[in-house]
């Protein structure tokens, strides 16, 4: 396994829509545990294949607050088949926006089906927040980040404010 990169914004990759995988193989198994570790090491409770720069219909998460406690969800494919009428409201972040938080009206329940791990078909029926975490890491397939939920000028300000943090960040002092 190994840590990989996490894209962040403003990067064209994350805009992009990402593509069904055809099949459940070891070298998307690798993908998935390297997504997970670098989930956990980040710290962060769900990650999107799009944000390690492969644009594959790829998720990890993880939801367990406990620490030492694991219980990781992989969904390849996944699709929401219905979701609730009723909203839930959840203070969001993301790993592709880092430091940046708010808060997100979403359904409070969602019905899923997806592949798994070992490519076996499953569904599940999401509530609370871990029907906002999948909603939010689907949202990466579609090339859209929780910022987008926002009015414009708060999210320009985000996006203002991240430009400035990565050429900072990118500048080499000898």
């Amino acid at each position: 396994m190994a840590l990989r990169k996490i894209l962040t914004e403003p990067n064209k990759i994350l805009r992009q829509k990402s593509l069904p995988v055809e099949m459940v193989d070891k070298d998307l198994q690798n993908l998935m545990d390297d997504m997970l570790e670098t989930m956990y090491a980040a710290p962060g409770i769900g990650l999107a294949a799009i944000q390690v720069g492969i644009p594959k219909r790829v998720i990890v998460l993880d939801i367990a607050q406990k620490e030492g406690t694991k219980k990781p969800i992989f969904l390849v494919n996944p699709e929401i088949i219905q979701k609730s009428k009723n909203n839930s409201t959840y203070e969001e972040g993301c790993l592709s926006v880092p430091g940046q938080f708010a808060e997100i009206d979403r359904p409070d329940r969602c019905y899923i089906k997806y592949l798994d791990y070992h490519g076996e078909k499953k569904e599940i029926k999401a509530e609370g927040m871990l029907s906002t975490c999948v909603q939010h890491e689907m949202d990466h397939l579609e090339g859209i980040l929780f910022i987008d939920y926002l009015s414009k000028l708060k999210k320009t300000m985000i996006i203002k404010k991240l430009s400035k943090q990565k050429k900072a960040i990118e500048r080499i002092v000898v």
